[in-house]
């Protein structure tokens, strides 16, 4: 009962005060193995140190009517480990997600406080972000195809730094059964000298890895990743198929979005992962060939060397 309490206290301020309007969050296809970005509950769950680096090219061949690339860019790069001195996990996250004219360079910090919970283990985790967000106004040309637009004026570019935070709990059973529910730009942030605005996003994940009866070098892993502002969602189901522990392969079907392929593989402790959206959306006609995606992760234990104690008593020679 206490770590139900827990779970519904860090709920409810999760989920406290959903804002009316937003633009979405980056997105990327292999959110299986981006937790550490969007979770901070989740931080140190590995019980190793992860090292993921993400690069997203989404619609390749979109771009506007000056001939100018608009597509979406994403670039992530995080690490987390545990900390058994902090009772947790520590990690950080740095991303840069550039769309059209405008671009945003985020650092997130985060600490995870980790317990033991029934079969598995309960994260509750915090993070603080300092975002620098930046629009080249110079670029934006009116439909008329004039200069001087009257409401952005010259305002030529323009940059701010941002400060907000999340807010997460991540639950895991070993080999097993892993959900997760997380918030992130919290305080709802506003820009002095930008017309940034943040707004708060919510993500809940899960997933539970299956053994084939039978089959004992196959494992089924359905997963589901949702993402909302409030206004709009994503919402991603997934299926993939491991053999071995060491060769992946899956669907991932976003919800009036697209059709995902990804592929994978293990060499020892580094995991390599590349995926394919086939857009199904209406900008499928807007001279899109689909979205790119490469996954890095490598992972790797701390292992302490102890060091024999020495006495003078002879008796313990």
């Amino acid at each position: 009962m206490k770590y139900l309490r827990i779970i519904a206290v860090v709920s409810a301020l999760v989920m406290l005060c959903v804002q009316a309007k937003a633009q979405q969050e980056y997105q990327v296809s292999h959110n299986m193995f981006n937790h550490a970005v969007v979770n901070p509950g989740s931080l140190g769950s590995s019980d190793a140190v992860c090292i993921t680096g993400l690069i997203r090219q989404q619609w390749v061949g979109f771009k506007d009517k000056e001939g100018n690339n608009v597509a979406p860019e994403t670039f992530i790069f995080s690490a987390d480990a545990p900390i058994n001195l902090l009772h947790g996990g520590i990690g950080f996250a740095i991303y840069q997600d550039k769309l059209g004219f405008e671009k945003n360079i985020d650092l997130k910090i985060g600490y995870a406080y980790r317990t033991v919970a029934g079969a598995g283990d309960l994260g509750i985790g915090l993070n603080i972000s300092m975002l620098n967000q930046s629009r080249d106004f110079s670029k934006y040309i009116p439909p008329d195809g004039k200069t001087g637009d009257p409401v952005l004026g010259e305002k030529g570019k323009e940059s701010e730094m941002i400060l907000d935070g999340g807010l997460g709990i991540y639950y895991q059973v070993p080999n097993g059964f892993y959900a997760g529910l997380s918030a992130s730009q919290l305080l709802g942030t506003e820009g002095k000298t930008t017309a940034y605005k943040g707004v708060r996003h919510y993500y809940l994940t899960g997933g539970y890895p299956m053994t084939i009866p039978g089959h004992p070098a196959y494992e089924v892993i359905p997963s589901v990743f949702v993402k909302t502002d409030g206004t709009t969602a994503q919402y991603d189901i997934n299926a993939m198929l491991k053999y071995n522990n060491k060769v992946w392969g899956g669907l991932t079907y976003r919800v009036q979005d697209a059709v995902v392929i990804f592929l994978g593989l293990t060499i020892k402790d580094l995991q390599i992962g590349y995926s394919y959206d086939l857009t199904t959306s209406k900008i499928l006609g807007a001279g899109t060939s689909g979205s790119h995606e490469i996954m890095l992760r490598y992972c790797f234990g701390l292992e302490i060397e102890k060091h024999p104690r020495s006495y003078k008593n002879t008796r313990y020679l």
